[in-house]
């Protein structure tokens, strides 16, 4: 579990009550109760100087649900009621903070447990005094900000508001309709010095404003879009074909999931945005387009957050010879994605005290769309991506 550094490290979730931040803390409680499974935990068995002990994990967070956690767990049907009452107590004395909505950027998500406030401004105080409130109360070392919130819609990338740390800031006093409330979130955390990840395909810190202020204020941010399924198996996949000289001629991806992930990109805006970020690797790793790469996201609520992603994959060989790969991933979403999350939080941790502010590029292996330095494309060969991070952590691998 890596070196103990005694360190009581604060998780602020964005989307709290949904079904990854539930699952992820119901994870971290259930090892502090006492359990030993670290299965799926990807840093489980490095040791690292300063890492944070999962034991020293302590979660808060904001959602537009007001139920307490062991309720929306038991919505969501990742954990069973055994799990919950066992190993995850705790789960049923956390309540959300109230948080940031807009049926502008997210059309099938709502809830009455909003933050109440009169423009963009005071939004973005409220927010992080929930931080400062959150170090004070649980008594913390640092405070991480995690974005597992719903997908929002793309936003239009060359507004001039969003382009400068100088125009997002009169932005914000005139509440900008194109300031989405992920970008509040992410700005609130900058400005408070708190390390932001960004798990979901929203548009939050990788607008150059806020990738100019995390510079500046040599703040840790990352993201987005957590790899956790078919990408990823597409990132291990597609090294492998191109080493072997494959040509992969075509590339059909289709998922199908019943969770609020899913609800959300039921939404064609949202949908896009997810789209984006999901069809950006294989290019990058081959070396040439797959003009037939084809990804299709379908809710189909019966499955709830047992997805099933399914891919055809068409490739030529010796003498031109045609041939076909079939893969079909049953996963459980959050199950994936949980331990993910909690690792991103703990590296992001590290980078702070570290002293390591920008973009953290060696948190590629977690993301389809990671977010890199000085302009470069980003590296999607899953293999390339582990020893970015092992080389930037010093550990053994």
């Amino acid at each position: 579990m890596g070196i103990q550094t005694g360190r009581r490290v604060g998780v602020a979730f964005v989307g709290m009550g949904g079904a990854v931040a539930t699952t992820a803390i119901a994870g971290i409680e259930t090892i502090k109760s006492g359990s030993n499974r670290l299965d799926g935990l990807p840093l489980a068995n490095v040791s690292v100087a300063g890492l944070a002990d999962y034991k020293d994990l302590v979660f808060g967070g904001w959602d537009l649900n007001g139920d307490d956690l062991a309720s929306a767990a038991t919505e969501h049907g990742v954990l069973s009621r055994e799990d919950i009452e066992n190993g995850a107590q705790a789960l049923k004395g956390i309540t959300p903070w109230p948080a940031v909505g807009s049926a502008k950027f997210c059309k099938n998500i709502d809830g009455a447990n909003r933050i109440v406030a009169k423009d963009h401004r005071e939004t973005v105080s409220v927010i992080a005094s929930d931080l400062n409130r959150f170090r004070k109360e649980s008594n913390l070392d640092e405070v991480v900000v995690v974005n597992l919130a719903s997908t929002e819609r793309w936003p239009d990338l060359s507004d001039p508001v969003l382009n400068s740390v100088e125009a997002f800031e009169k932005g914000l006093d005139a509440s900008d309709e194109s300031i989405s409330p992920a970008m509040l979130y992410a700005y609130a955390a900058i400005k408070s010095g708190v390390p932001y990840a960004n798990f979901t395909p929203s548009v939050a810190a990788d607008v150059p404003a806020l990738l100019e202020l995390a510079r500046e204020m040599n703040v840790p941010v990352a993201g987005k879009d957590g790899k956790t399924g078919q990408t990823m198996m597409k990132t291990v996949l597609a090294p492998a074909l191109k080493a072997r000289s494959l040509h992969v001629d075509g590339w059909f991806s289709t998922n199908i999931l019943g969770n609020r992930d899913g609800l959300a990109l039921n939404d064609p805006n949202s949908l896009q945005s997810k789209l984006n970020t999901k069809g950006t690797v294989l290019d990058s790793i081959l070396g040439y387009p797959v003009e037939d790469h084809l990804v299709h996201i379908h809710y189909y609520r019966p499955r709830g957050d047992d997805k099933e992603a399914w891919d055809n994959i068409d490739v030529t060989g010796f003498m031109g010879q045609r041939m076909q790969i079939k893969v079909n991933f049953l996963c459980k979403d959050s199950i994936l994605a949980a331990p993910l999350v909690i690792e991103i939080a703990r590296v992001l941790d590290l980078a702070k005290s570290r002293g390591d502010g920008g973009v953290q590029e060696q948190l590629s292996t977690f993301f389809k769309a990671p977010m890199v330095k000085n302009g470069r494309g980003p590296e999607h060969d899953f293999g390339k991506q582990q020893r970015m991070l092992f080389d930037w952590l010093g550990a053994q691998h």
